[in-house]
């Protein structure tokens, strides 16, 4: 059973050297994965200064502990480097928390009964805001339908007074009520926007869903009824959703976090975040902001004064532009492909943004020595994005080292798959994808695509390129054991399925996705990614280990403890706190650790 002890004035050891600096915190008895390659495996390691001071034995940290040593006795625990969200929206996953979670419900009904039971609860003309909902996972169609989307009778019929948006799992789609589509300017006339649909039924009537730049309107009528909310409030809902998103992430093992674009006006307000965090303790969270591009010619303008390294005592860093869109997703039959759909023979997808338009933002980030995250999930788009990218980079060879990126890199062509290491272009993969859409992959794009294209993380890995992971979350959850799970066995439906396993990555593969990965990718690989001496003190410890455990078992390990810099910023309840010298014995589900 797992348990704590903290020694607040821990007597001189035996044999102490004087000449040791003493450490500010010792974990001892651990199972540690280090991924040093000099010291891979190890018992026990110090900390002092916020920086792993050393790693090794028991009995050769023992001589660390002195007066003023913490110590924290694991009794087995698996300790590894913090674990790394590759990709992720900070504030989205902060406001998803505060909205229904749709995506919960078995099928349409069940999510126009959430949508009833909120609408109940709100006052007139409040939106009403939910996300998660995907029709490929329902359980059964709704009665009618159009293509397996649902028609609004029953939507409007719920929520008559009050907007509603419900974004899909995706985010690359949302279905809206009759009072939205009103609000947002939309009708059975309005035309589909360059690299956005407006599903319409055979009469042509918009049924109320919205695919890609279609939704942009409905977005645009949300933000404006709130910042029609009294300026106290909107204040409030802001730093309420950001103190929701670190909290999330801190209390799963996250200790750094890549967000994948906001907006330069953002950026100062949680550069500032960060900074008073920082001071009073309060934002454990490492982050690394992605520029989001709202306009070009503002891009043109600011981006070189934003690029930000290891602010706030190295939580907060800006030198990346992301996440620009190629194309949409596979749920909703807008990834780019270069041959069509199996299950809509006449769609191959569609280009979001226009190449021209990406291009041009490449160069920018290229210019200002700016890292470059492009989505794209079809083998189209993910072409397209590396031609483009190969371009810029026979016109600047220096941009070589900017360490770009494809976020997803879902589907590739074969004869695209060695460039990403050819051209030292990073896949930043989600493991949880392949498992929450193996039930709608072969259907989309047939069994052969589906087992020579998709998700291909061991072939990437063989090929030499750098494979990152994360949730992308709010779209998963960033907790990293499912994702941890899926990585290494591919299986899906509770287990009794596996998706094409033979493109699993190993325990070892899995991990370093997680943390050693995701630091290069961050310009990070010197400081965090590895418990090596000299390096920031991010760490995790689970109920199990991750490299040995039965698969089965992989998903009853828990976080028990989170630190950051050397302070333990998430502890388990249960899993041993100290109060007044204290011990409390850890939960029993924990005695699994190994």
């Amino acid at each position: 059973m797992v348990a704590t002890a903290f020694a607040a004035s821990a007597p001189q050891v035996s044999g102490f050297t004087p000449t040791l600096q003493p450490a500010d915190l010792v974990l001892r008895d651990a199972t540690i994965a280090t991924l040093d390659p000099l010291q891979p495996k190890a018992q026990a390691l110090a900390v002092r200064d916020g920086k792993i001071l050393a790693v090794g034995s028991d009995e050769s940290i023992s001589h660390y502990i002195g007066k003023q040593t913490k110590v924290m006795d694991l009794h087995g625990a698996f300790v590894t480097p913090g674990f790394i969200e590759g990709h992720g929206h900070l504030l989205d996953t902060g406001e998803s928390l505060m909205q229904i979670n749709v995506g919960k419900a078995a099928n349409w009904d069940g999510v126009v009964a959430l949508v009833k039971a909120a609408v109940a609860k709100a006052k007139p003309g409040e939106w009403i805001v939910g996300f998660g909902w995907l029709e490929s996972k329902w359980d059964r169609a709704p009665q009618p339908n159009l293509g397996g989307l649902p028609l609004p009778a029953s939507l409007d019929a719920a929520s008559p007074h009050n907007p509603v948006l419900l974004n899909t799992a995706s985010y690359h789609g949302l279905y809206a009520n009759a009072l939205a589509l009103k609000l947002a300017g939309i009708t059975d006339q309005t035309p589909d926007p360059v690299g956005g649909t407006i599903v319409r039924n055979a009469a042509g009537h918009a049924i109320g869903m919205l695919k890609d730049t279609a939704a942009g309107p409905v977005y645009a009528a949300y933000q404006k009824y709130l910042k029609g909310l009294p300026p106290a409030e909107q204040q409030a809902r802001r730093e309420k959703a950001l103190q929701l998103a670190v909290q999330n992430e801190i209390s799963k093992g996250i200790t750094s976090f890549v967000d994948q674009g906001e907006d330069f006006k953002t950026i100062d307000w949680l550069k500032q975040q960060v900074a008073k965090g920082v001071a009073d303790g309060s934002f454990p969270l490492r982050l690394y902001v992605n520029v989001g591009v709202l306009d070009v010619a503002s891009l043109d303008e600011n981006l070189a004064k934003y690029r930000t390294i290891g602010y706030a005592d190295n939580h907060f860093t800006v030198r990346g532009v992301g996440e620009d869109v190629s194309d949409g997703a596979l749920g909703t039959r807008s990834a780019w492909f270069l041959k069509p759909y199996s299950d809509a023979p006449g769609v191959t997808g569609k280009s979001v943004t226009p190449m021209r338009d990406l291009a041009q933002i490449a160069r920018i980030a290229a210019r200002d020595d700016f890292q470059v995250s492009i989505h794209a999930i079809g083998d189209r788009a993910n072409r397209e994005v590396l031609d483009m990218y190969q371009q810029i980079f026979d016109e600047d060879p220096g941009a070589h080292a900017l360490r770009w990126r494809v976020e997803h890199a879902q589907n590739l062509a074969p004869s695209d798959i060695p460039r990403f290491a050819k051209m030292g272009v990073i896949a930043s993969m989600q493991s949880i994808h392949a498992c929450s859409d193996a039930p709608m992959v072969v259907p989309r794009i047939g069994q052969q695509r589906a087992r020579d294209e998709a998700y291909l993380w061991q072939t990437l890995i063989k090929s030499g390129a750098i494979v990152l992971d994360g949730t992308d979350t709010p779209v998963e959850d960033t907790n990293p054991i499912p994702n941890f799970y899926c990585g290494v066995t591919r299986a899906y439906d509770h287990g009794k399925k596996t998706f094409f396993p033979a493109e699993a990555k190993t325990r070892i593969e899995e991990l370093k996705s997680y943390t050693w990965n995701n630091a290069y990718a961050m310009f990070q690989e010197h400081e965090l990614g590895s418990l090596s001496p000299g390096k920031l003190a991010d760490i995790d410890v689970f109920s199990g280990n991750l490299l040995t455990l039965p698969a089965a078992d992989i998903l009853r390990t828990r976080v028990l403890y989170t630190i950051v810099g050397g302070k333990v910023v998430y502890t388990r309840p249960g899993a041993g706190t100290w109060r007044s010298g204290q011990l409390f014995d850890a939960m029993p589900e924990f005695d699994h650790a190994e």
